[in-house]
């Protein structure tokens, strides 16, 4: 492969999550489409995106600022995730999943 992020552990769990995250999240109710669908669909994506900016940086500063922008938008993927949880778009089984996932790409995240 010519991009080697593509071959991180952690961009293909970011990409997992996020197709994870956005098979759920097409189950909302419709009044969230605007709200908690939308913001944890950015967020989700974010992550992968920051990864994938963050890679090629010259820097390790600069790669530095991109990871922990894909971990900020990760936190704010499991406020989303805690929300879904408190209106009950999702089960206590579903968000436990994401929980470990959540918490697994953050270790890789904070140790890059």
């Amino acid at each position: 492969m010519a991009f080697l992020f593509q071959n991180w552990p952690m961009y293909k769990d970011a990409r997992e999550l996020r197709r994870e995250i956005n098979k759920i999240a097409r189950k909302f109710p419709p009044e969230e489409k605007y709200l908690l669908t939308d913001q944890v669909r950015r967020a989700v994506l974010s992550i992968v995106l920051q990864i994938a900016e963050g890679s090629n940086r010259k820097t390790e500063k600069d790669k530095a600022l991109f990871i922990n922008r894909a971990l900020t938008s990760l936190n704010e993927v499991l406020g989303c995730c805690d929300c879904a949880l408190d209106d009950e778009f999702i089960t206590k089984e579903q968000y436990e999943s994401f929980y470990g996932k959540i918490e697994s790409l953050a270790k890789q995240l904070r140790g890059m």
